[in-house]
């Protein structure tokens, strides 16, 4: 009799071919959202494209700067800031990137002499001294030149220029990625309402109620996990690889990057799901604060494998740097058992 009153408590039993036909719905139903989110997104791509590169854009200008004491001959040597400029100075200009002017293409380290000028606008601004020839161009005297002097920022190569691809396709195929990654990303509700629905008819009904909590941490974490690999994790570990290739002129393949960065977003928001799914198992009743506590060297083992995996270098503090907020969520996950945990029953608690 109790097996009997337990099958409307749990919507009833379904056959394999049902479990099958269900998951079927379920995949289709996802891939759907995935591929309308997809299409929003490629729309958006370029600022998806500009936001996952700022991290190695930081990182390689970083790299490149150079600091140089200033060590002269009567020791009262200083440098000043652009803005300092006044009218009559003079000095070598240099182009600290391939700039366009009157036609031809002057490359970085191309220098010019340089007079600081009140223009009509009455702004000191720079502009050329003497004749600058290059191999298809006479630049005369008189030239204004591209630098601001009424806010002056460093000019450095663009780091993107540090980026390369290799085949004509790659660009597009670039973009579909980060487009695809960002998709799924932003599917990460709809996706977990369908895995959700696949897995209730397995739970009693008062168990089915969890479903909200249990989308709302979960998405939440997720944005928590992507947002902790984008500004906390990412940036030391680019910095530490650029660091290791310093001896050597590094071009970086684009979709080699956007791999590397969209990966470990991704899953430190997969890991960062480690309380939300403590949550609902504890709720449920199929793990307890105990029997977490006891299997925390196990646990430890598998951080530090998973650590070793996704961290893109194995030397201990990029390691560490990866397993650290594991272990914080595996002991976070145990004080969630123990406040939410409880036995499992067929009915709600009254």
């Amino acid at each position: 009799m109790a097996e009997k009153n337990e099958l409307p408590d749990r919507g009833g039993q379904m056959s394999f071919l049902g479990h099958l036909d269900e998951l079927r719905k379920r995949l289709v139903n996802i891939v759907i959202i995935v591929v309308v989110a997809f299409v929003f997104c490629w729309f958006v791509s370029g600022y998806i494209f500009n936001f996952l590169s700022v991290p190695i854009k930081e990182a390689l200008s970083e790299a490149e700067r150079r600091q140089l004491p200033v060590v002269g001959l009567t020791g009262n040597e200083q440098v000043l800031s652009l803005a300092a400029l006044k009218e009559g100075d003079r000095g070598r200009f240099v182009f600290d990137r391939a700039t366009t002017v009157g036609g031809s293409v002057l490359q970085p380290g191309t220098t010019v002499e340089a007079k600081a000028v009140t223009g009509t606008d009455g702004v000191v601004a720079l502009y050329t001294d003497e004749l600058l020839i290059t191999g298809t161009s006479v630049i005369p005297a008189g030239v204004k030149l591209p630098v601001d002097l009424a806010n002056p920022a460093v000019h450095t190569d663009d780091p993107l220029e540090r980026l390369i691809v290799t085949t004509a396709t790659e660009p597009f195929t670039l973009y579909v990625t980060v487009s695809l990654y960002a998709a799924i990303a932003l599917s990460i509700p709809l996706i977990l309402i369908q895995i959700w629905g696949f897995i209730s008819p397995a739970l009693y009904k008062h168990e089915k109620a969890y479903v909200t909590p249990f989308v709302l941490l979960s998405s939440v974490s997720f944005v928590g996990g992507a947002a902790f690999a984008y500004y906390i994790l990412f940036p030391p570990a680019v910095r530490y690889l650029l660091w290791l290739g310093q001896d050597f002129r590094l071009l970086l393949r684009a979709s080699d990057f956007f791999d590397f960065i969209i990966l470990i977003m991704l899953a430190m928001g997969i890991i960062f799901q480690m309380p939300a799914v403590t949550y609902v198992l504890a709720r449920i009743g199929i793990v307890s604060a105990v029997l977490l506590a006891k299997s925390w060297k196990i646990a430890i083992v598998v951080i530090l494998i998973v650590a070793a995996v996704v961290s893109p270098t194995g030397d201990i503090p990029n390691l560490m740097l990866f397993a650290t907020p594991m272990i914080v969520l595996y002991a976070f996950s145990i004080v969630i058992a123990w406040f939410f945990g409880k036995k499992r029953s067929r009915t709600a608690d009254v």
